[in-house]
């Protein structure tokens, strides 16, 4: 009842197996000829044996039955084989869309999601939940069906030929397949939840440990610091031991009642079969043609057990919904026909128990100009990004770029748009793979052309492999200034009209941040420059200048205007500078 509740209103495992279920059926069909050949090998072995046994006048008379091992024998492998490949091609087909459907579901709207799960939930929708639907498809659902099908199908094919010892070895089957599969759920679902607990707290503890082991060795207690999930990891080592102790007993146990299913099949053939030779001859067939059957049967119980797992991946793989497109009709504006990006007394408040974050704010930003956002931290310089880029919507005003909404350009905003942020990711591939992702179309030649330009020639061809470095995890191969310059080769690359700053030269010191803020405004003159910065170092490049306090800008202008006119500008400047 429970898995068939769970399955109630699923729309992430249903659909698909409607959609490939004629490849499941295959999978399923070349399952049931696997375990079939597997019996009728040791079916027609046992009969070759005993018909051997009797010193045949002519080996013609066994011939058949040796065809048919040899047969069998090469069958069992080439079913299993293809079954292999059958099965797995299907998981992977709805595994690939199910990975496609996700993707698309979290890129269509990041920023609710975000606000909604923890990172550490999208890491396990798009990790372990999806390899997990992979699991319940190859150990659960596969052998389950299969066994109840052979279960169903042997019990007829016994009954037939005596019904109480048909009905008899389907109570046996029974048992081993619906009775102790249920039994493992039920002892091993609890003990799976708390093991899961343990875990989530133990990475707590150890993400916080990790990431303050400086001020732990600091303090001296290094004995402390090693000690305090030293509780945890016994607690867990002790549950999966139980768990390990519970799986070896039940599969004893199943091991056992097969036993004895061989035992009854040995005492019903001995009593049924043996009332002239002939009869005699398929009595060791009969009875290992059930020994394979075990490997089809046994394994069962360890798909059920995984159940709760599975079930967890899909409900919460099910709390995943698009958010609906809101969007209006779209407009593709190229990005030579830029002229003016306007943001129109915008108000903006994350929901309603926060306070106002922006308020009545209005800027013109005309194509080549170049605007500096400052203001203390909290203040919603970044939010004031995020609404340019369309990723929030205000509650009162609009941004527009010409005479079109933002919300109207969604589809190929990055035509429009560039941003470089203060940690730009680099991915662990060649130099040229990172910087070509501004624009995948660009040659080598343009690519090293742009990491020229943004100064990393003298330093790329100093290495030994040059441009085809490889970056390292996260960029760990270059300074925080060298990755700053590679991901501004990529802006370079892409080539967008307007470019958003933010802060990217935070953390810096300031021979290095000074360096790189020549590299920006220099390689990019001809662009629209949105800069979010927390101090004055560099303001001389820009044209405007907004100083946003609280929920108003305190003051505005070019920076020469207000180091000659604004007293609280020339303290700000003079402090930067360190006079």
């Amino acid at each position: 009842m429970n898995f068939f509740k769970t399955f109630k209103h699923d729309t992430w495992v249903k659909p698909y197996i409607k959609q490939y279920k004629g490849l499941l059926i295959t999978a399923l069909i070349l399952g049931l000829l696997t375990s079939f050949c597997a019996a009728a090998l040791m079916f027609t072995s046992g009969y070759t044996i005993d018909k051997a046994a009797t010193h045949p006048v002519n080996i013609l008379l066994i011939y058949v039955p040796i065809l048919l091992t040899r047969a069998f024998g090469i069958g069992r492998p080439v079913f299993k084989y293809i079954e292999r490949l059958k099965s797995h091609n299907w998981v992977l087909r709805v595994t690939s869309d199910l990975r496609t459907r996700l993707y698309k579901t979290l890129e269509s709207d990041a920023s609710f999601f975000t606000e909604h799960h923890k990172t550490g939930d999208i890491m396990g929708l798009l990790s372990e939940d999806i390899s997990h639907l992979q699991n319940l498809y190859l150990r659960t659902i596969f052998p389950a069906v299969i066994s109840y099908l052979l279960t169903i199908i042997g019990s007829l094919a016994l009954g037939i030929f005596n019904p109480s010892f048909g009905f008899f070895v389907f109570l046996l089957l029974f048992v081993e397949v619906f009775i102790v599969p249920l039994f493992s759920v039920a002892i091993e679902s609890a003990r799976r939840a708390y093991q899961k607990e343990v875990k989530s707290d133990l990475y707590v503890q150890l993400t916080d440990n990790i990431l303050g082991v400086d001020d732990w060795i600091i303090s001296g207690r290094k004995d402390d610091f090693k000690n305090l999930t030293s509780k945890n990891i016994h607690d867990l080592d002790q549950s999966k031991n139980k768990s390990k102790a519970f799986r070896r007993n039940r599969d004893f146990a199943l091991q056992l009642v097969f036993a004895a299913m061989v035992v009854c099949f040995l005492i019903f053939t001995n009593l049924t079969m043996t009332h002239n030779q002939e009869q005699a001859n398929f009595v060791a067939a009969v009875v290992l043609a059930v020994f394979p059957l075990s490997d089809a049967i046994i394994p069962v119980s360890q798909g059920f057990e995984e159940w709760p797992v599975y079930k967890d991946s899909i409900l919460r793989l099910n709390t995943i919904k698009p958010v609906p497109n809101t969007l209006p009709e779209q407009v593709e504006l190229k990005p030579a026909d830029f002229k003016t990006l306007k943001l129109d007394n915008i108000t903006f408040e994350y929901n309603d128990d926060s306070p106002i974050l922006i308020k009545n704010f209005s800027q013109t930003i005309k194509r080549g100009e170049k605007l500096a956002l400052l203001g203390p931290s909290g203040i919603g310089k970044t939010t004031i990004l995020q609404l340019i880029l369309g990723d929030l919507s205000p509650q009162q005003g609009q941004v527009k770029i010409n005479d079109l909404d933002i919300s109207q350009i969604q589809v190929h905003r990055e035509q429009i748009f560039s941003v470089l942020n203060q940690k730009p990711f680099l991915f662990n591939t060649t130099l040229l793979n990172n910087v070509r992702l501004g624009n995948e179309h660009k040659s080598d030649a343009e690519v090293k052309k742009a990491l020229e330009r943004v100064g990393l020639k003298d330093l790329v061809e100093s290495l030994p492999d040059k441009y085809n470095t490889i970056v390292g995890e996260n960029g760990s191969r270059f300074s925080g200034g060298e990755q700053e310059r590679i991901a501004l080769a990529r802006i370079l690359l892409q080539d967008a009209p307007i470019v958003l700053l933010d802060e990217p030269t935070v953390g810096l010191d300031p021979i290095t941040e000074n360096d790189l803020l020549e590299t920006f405004f220099d390689v990019l003159k001809d662009k629209t420059i949105i800069w979010v910065t927390h101090h004055l170092q560099g303001i001389n490049h820009v044209d405007h200048v907004v100083f946003m306090n609280s929920d108003e800008i305190e003051m505005e202008g070019a920076p020469e205007e207000l180091y000659q006119s604004n007293a609280h500008f020339q303290e700000l400047y003079k402090m930067d500078q360190g006079l």
